[in-house]
């Protein structure tokens, strides 16, 4: 039986690859997700499993070719054909103590497009210690979401090869788990072999990726300049981009004013002073927020609206919303339609810049700031343009229950074409919110606070909140912005106005 090896999804807009190394020639024998070969895209390095044990029977696509997805890159024959390589196995000596013990590769699983790298923070288990498949093993923090990596099968673990506060690239190999009859026995020794394949990664016979061959020549970078993360310390597409953009830093760097170094502190207020590392995703979303505002024309506009109406129509409906649609009827879906209603008479709002173009977007992915312990995320409702009341409120629960449980993707953190980010929840009464780049707008909920307010010349006390919409004034002009938020303010003291599309 033929079983056909072909290239994996690449990743959302990505659509072919080069093929960098063959691990597996014709006639190896391979184990059912051995990795057979290594693709490089430009944005990550993909390693390509056997999809079933047997032996590889024909290579299709060879070194340095260029392929799309689905494509065939060989062809693996199942069955008898695979039994003939099993005494190769038996002749290895250092093999026979373990019996049936297998070595199985903890690789970093997938972190998303766009991230190349993540922290190992924790690890919850030693070498030595059982584990059971999808056991977490440990967990890796990223610039946005902390990712729990479990066990690709059960064992014991044989080496951690990344210890807590290395740095791994997307591709990275994490520990080694020895499975089997003898992984108890093979878990001691698996480990001491390490050291040995250290000379191989500096070796001179290691040939890097023809992607990233062809990088270096077009950047004219040396490779001695370009730090290898990929199989065997050789030098993927990704390492030769970072090498690149430290070189063309590096002159830019030297002229900047450094961080503001801290004044003397004296010995007593040192010793009670307490001094922690930024985590990851801390560290990005300062670095996210000052680089925001230094490229965009950040500007904010105010307004203020009266909330009565839609207070009334909440409390009036609020009882059988929640018993026909199982979720409670909050605030955010309001506010959510209005930003709708009106990006669709404002599209700049909507819109971001690439290059000298405006790319304006016919829909709208709602961004829906939260606050967690690990800092503030941003996940997205994704066409919120074509949802209901109903629909709005459940996915905003359901992103909102897993951003503070930490088990947001990322994928469910990007493509956002809009944000609202509501202070309000925290007692905020007026702020100015950051654009979370490259959308233009951002608005900001602030504290329902009773006021008094001249209504037809009379003073009456209503509940008022304060609006703020920040933009990108390159793209957004002050009228844009003041009209969207007018717009806001109309749907919101009167919603009969969405239902007529005014």
């Amino acid at each position: 039986m033929t079983t056909e090896v072909r290239v994996p999804t690449l990743g959302e807009s990505v659509t072919e690859a080069t093929v960098a190394t063959w691990f597996k020639q014709p006639g190896d024998a391979v184990a059912a997700d051995e990795m057979l070969c290594e693709l490089e895209t430009d944005k990550v390095t993909v390693e390509v499993p056997s999809p079933a044990a047997g032996t590889l029977a024909e290579i299709v696509a060879a070194e340095g070719e260029t392929v799309g997805v689905d494509a065939l890159l060989a062809n693996i024959t199942e069955g008898g054909a695979a039994a003939a390589p099993a005494p190769a196995a038996a002749a290895a000596p250092a093999a026979a103590p373990a019996g049936d013990a297998q070595s199985i590769d903890v690789m970093v699983p997938s972190l998303g497009e766009s991230v190349s790298e993540a922290t190992v923070s924790t690890w919850f288990k030693q070498v030595g210690d059982t584990v059971a498949a999808d056991e977490m093993l440990c967990e890796l923090e990223t610039d946005k979401v902390s990712v729990e990596v479990p066990a690709p099968a059960a064992g014991v673990l044989a080496e951690i090869v990344a210890p807590e506060g290395t740095t791994v690239d997307a591709t990275a190999k994490l520990a080694v788990i020895s499975s089997g009859a003898g992984a108890a026995v093979a878990a001691a020794p698996a480990a001491a072999p390490a050291p040995a394949a250290a000379p191989a990664a500096g070796g001179k016979d290691i040939k890097d990726g023809p992607a990233a061959e062809k990088a270096m020549a077009e950047a004219g970078i040396a490779r001695d300049a370009v730090t290898g993360t990929g199989r065997d310390g050789r030098a993927t597409k990704a390492d030769v981009a970072r090498a690149a953009a430290a070189a063309a830093a590096a002159p830019a760097a030297s002229p900047a004013p450094a961080a503001m170094p801290r004044g003397p502190v004296s010995a007593d207020d040192a010793s009670r002073e307490e001094r922690v590392k930024m985590t990851k995703m801390r560290q990005t979303i300062a670095r996210r927020l000052k680089d925001s505002q230094n490229t965009a024309a950040m500007l904010t506009t105010y307004n203020e609206v009266d909330m009565t109406e839609v207070m009334a129509l909440r409390n009036q409906y609020k009882g059988d919303f929640e018993k026909k649609h199982g979720v409670r009827l909050g605030f955010m879906s309001f506010f959510t339609k209005a930003c709708v209603h009106a990006l669709k008479e404002v599209p700049e709002v909507n819109a971001e810049i690439d290059g000298t173009d405006i790319v304006y977007k016919n829909y709208v992915h709602m961004g829906v700031a939260a606050g967690t312990p690990q800092g503030l995320v941003v996940p997205v409702i994704r066409d919120a343009d074509a949802m209901s009341f109903a629909e709005i409120e459940k996915a905003i629960s359901e992103k909102g229950r897993r951003a503070r449980d930490g088990k947001l993707s990322m994928a469910e953190m990007q493509g956002g074409t809009f944000t609202i980010s509501n202070g309000g929840v925290y007692g905020s009464l007026m702020s100015s919110p950051i654009l979370n780049p490259p959308q233009s707008g951002i608005l900001g909920m602030h504290k329902i606070q009773d006021r008094p307010m001249a209504i037809n010349g009379q003073v009456v006390i209503r509940p008022m909140m304060y609006l703020a919409l920040s933009y990108d004034h390159r793209i957004v002009d002050g009228k844009g912005a003041v009209t969207f938020l007018v717009r806001v303010k109309e749907a919101l003291e009167d919603p009969r106005r969405l239902l007529m599309d005014l």
